[in-house]
C-alpha cells in the first residue's frame, strides 16, 4: 500500500484540526452533551469512517478497505470496553458530570499520543524482528484468557496504578475541582487539583489499553497508515458515546467475553501468519511452514459476527437478570 506523504499530512492535519475545535471550541463550555448532541456526533464519525474505509476501497483495492473496516471495528469494540474503565475512574475521583466531557476528551488525546508512539515502534518491530507475531499473537491469546478470567470485574480489578500514588503522595493538592484547571493557588501556594490526577489515571490507562489495541490491529493489515487512521477513527465520537450509552454500557455484561472471543482469534491468526513466515531456526529447520492463512474477510466477518451476538446476548441477559448488570460507585 503506497501512500503519500501528502495524504499522510492531510490526515494528520485533519485529526488535528478536530481536535482543536474539540479542545477550543467546545471545550470552552464545560457541559453535559444532550442525547442529540451526542446522536449526530457519532452518526458524523461513523459516517465518515464507513466514508473513508470506501475510498481506500476504490483507490487501493478491496484487501485494504476490508483490512481497515476490520481494525476499526476491533479498535472501537476495544475502546467502548476502556469506557467502562473511564467511567470507574471518573467514579472514583467523583468528577462532576459536566466536567467529564472535558476529562474524556484530554484522555482521549492522550491515547492517540500514545497510540502513535506504539504504532511506529510497532511498525519498526514488524520490519526488524521476523518473528515479533509470534510475540504479538502469544501476548493476546493471553490477554484473551485474562479477560475470560476476570469477565465483568472492571471496578474490584481496577487499581490505582504506581504512576497516580506517586502524584497523590508527593504533590500538595486540593480536595475541590475548580473547572477544568490542572492547579491552582490556595495561600499562596501553587497546588494541583483533582482534575489533574484524573488526567494522570486516564493516561496512564491508555498505556496499558495500547498495549492490548496495537497488536490486536496489526494481526488484521500490516500497514502503518491503516492501523492509525482506524484508531483515530475508533477514537473520534469516543465521550459522546460515553454519554450516550449511559446506562447502556453497564448492560454491556458479556462485552469483555466477546473481546477476548476477537483477540483469542487475532492471536491465533497472527501465530498462523509467523508459522507461515517463519525464519527461526528451531522450528522447521528456519523454513516456512505450511499453514493455512485466514483471509481478512473472514477476519471481518468472525469480527462482526462477534460483536452482534455479544450485543444481543448482553441485552437480553441484563434484562432476564437485573443483577448481571456491571456497578459502579455513582451511576452514569
Amino acid at each position: 500500500m503506497d501512500v503519500s506523504a501528502t495524504a499522510w499530512w492531510i490526515t494528520v492535519g485533519v485529526t488535528v484540526g478536530v481536535l482543536a475545535v474539540d479542545v477550543f471550541i467546545i471545550g470552552r463550555r464545560p457541559h453535559e452533551p444532550s442525547m442529540r448532541e451526542c446522536a449526530i456526533a457519532i452518526g458524523f464519525f461513523t459516517a465518515l469512517a464507513l466514508l473513508f474505509g470506501i475510498w481506500v476501497w476504490v483507490q487501493y483495492g478491496g484487501a485494504y478497505g476490508g483490512q481497515f473496516y476490520a481494525g476499526w471495528l476491533t479498535e472501537y469494540s476495544l475502546s467502548v470496553d476502556n469506557l467502562f474503565v473511564f467511567l470507574i475512574i471518573m467514579s472514583r475521583f467523583g468528577v462532576p458530570r459536566h466536567l467529564q466531557q472535558e476529562a474524556l476528551l484530554i484522555g482521549i488525546i492522550l491515547a492517540l499520543v500514545f497510540r502513535g508512539v506504539f504504532i511506529a515502534i510497532g511498525a519498526v518491530a514488524i520490519q526488524q524482528i521476523s518473528w515479533i507475531f509470534y510475540i504479538f499473537g502469544a501476548f493476546l491469546v493471553y490477554t484473551a484468557i485474562s479477560l475470560v478470567r476476570h469477565g465483568q470485574d472492571d471496578e474490584s480489578d481496577y487499581k490505582e496504578n504506581g504512576v497516580i500514588r506517586w502524584v497523590q503522595k508527593h504533590l500538595p493538592a486540593t480536595d475541590e475541582y475548580t473547572g477544568v484547571k490542572l492547579t491552582v493557588k490556595e495561600q499562596g501556594k501553587r497546588v494541583i487539583t483533582p482534575m489533574l490526577i484524573v488526567m494522570v489515571a486516564l493516561g496512564s490507562t491508555d498505556v496499558v489499553f495500547a498495549l492490548d489495541s496495537i497488536p490486536a490491529i496489526y494481526g488484521l493489515t500490516r500497514e502503518p497508515y491503516l492501523v492509525f487512521t482506524a484508531n483515530v477513527f475508533a477514537l473520534m465520537g469516543l465521550r459522546q458515546l460515553y454519554f450516550l450509552l449511559g446506562g447502556l454500557l453497564k448492560r454491556l455484561v458479556y462485552l469483555s467475553l466477546g473481546l477476548s472471543v476477537i483477540l483469542a482469534f487475532i492471536g491465533v491468526k497472527l501465530v498462523l501468519t509467523a508459522l507461515h513466515e517463519n525464519e527461526l531456526p528451531f522450528i522447521n529447520g528456519g523454513e516456512h511452514v505450511p499453514v493455512p492463512e485466514i483471509p481478512t474477510l473472514l477476519s471481518l466477518v468472525v469480527i462482526i459476527l462477534t460483536l452482534v451476538v455479544t450485543a444481543a446476548a448482553s441485552i437480553v441477559k441484563a434484562r432476564r437478570d437485573p443483577s448481571a448488570v456491571r456497578q459502579v460507585d455513582a451511576p452514569l
